[in-house]
């Protein structure tokens, strides 16, 4: 049986062109998913991965061994604070974030509890601190209308992109934020050559409010 693979069977939303802002109507879809504060290079986001990835595959194995076998898909992350301009301004500091996994729908809480449990485990054997893969949660993200493109260069030089989405293309649009900014990472920052990475760039949209 082939396996699942999200980047072929919703091909439009892993895909874009850079300097275009696609329109997108994004499905409900499953996640694992953590939650943190600060910057992206910190201890906190590393130890979020640290946790994702050994849950995200122990629940992959335990799919596949019932016929439901899938690729683990890219990296996703959510990005939001109390001031946009954190953003466009690079304030790291100041920035919330989720990651998260797609996984499929057929992945129930008790495969996804299951899951936790493996890691677990083998860090409570170690005696390593299990706390991040408790942190972990199964949940559902729904965005419906978005915006989408391509980045390619570096996490740092995003600031201009969004910048020009929220000061140019929304307000064109007449459309405000209806959700956390969401990247979608498509290289492998570890053998990629920072110029060349490609990033998705989606954010949620809704009407805005006129007098």
């Amino acid at each position: 049986m082939e396996k699942l693979d999200f980047k072929k069977v919703d091909k439009a939303f892993y895909t874009g062109k850079a300097g275009v802002w696609d329109i997108l109507d994004v499905p409900a879809w499953s996640f694992i998913m953590v939650d943190g504060q600060g910057n992206p290079n910190g201890h906190s986001y590393a130890r979020a991965l640290a946790a994702l990835y050994p849950v995200a595959y122990a629940i992959k194995f335990a799919s596949k061994a019932v016929g439901n076998d899938y690729v683990v898909p890219p990296l996703e992350a959510l990005w939001w604070a109390e001031n946009p301009d954190a953003f466009t301004q690079n304030r790291r500091d100041e920035w919330q974030w989720t990651v998260m996994l797609r996984v499929p729908e057929t992945v129930s809480r008790d495969t996804f509890e299951r899951g936790q449990g493996a890691p677990a485990a083998k860090l409570e054997k170690k005696k390593q601190d299990v706390t991040a893969v408790s942190e972990l949660r199964l949940a559902t993200l729904s965005e419906g209308r978005c915006l989408q493109t391509l980045h390619i260069g570096p996490y740092t030089d995003e600031a201009p992109v969004l910048a020009n989405l929220h000061d140019r293309v929304m307000p064109d649009l007449g459309v405000t934020f209806h959700g956390p900014h969401h990247e979608i990472y498509l290289s492998d920052p570890r053998r990629t050559d920072p110029q060349k990475l490609k990033t998705l760039l989606r954010q949620p949209v809704q009407p805005s409010t006129t007098g």
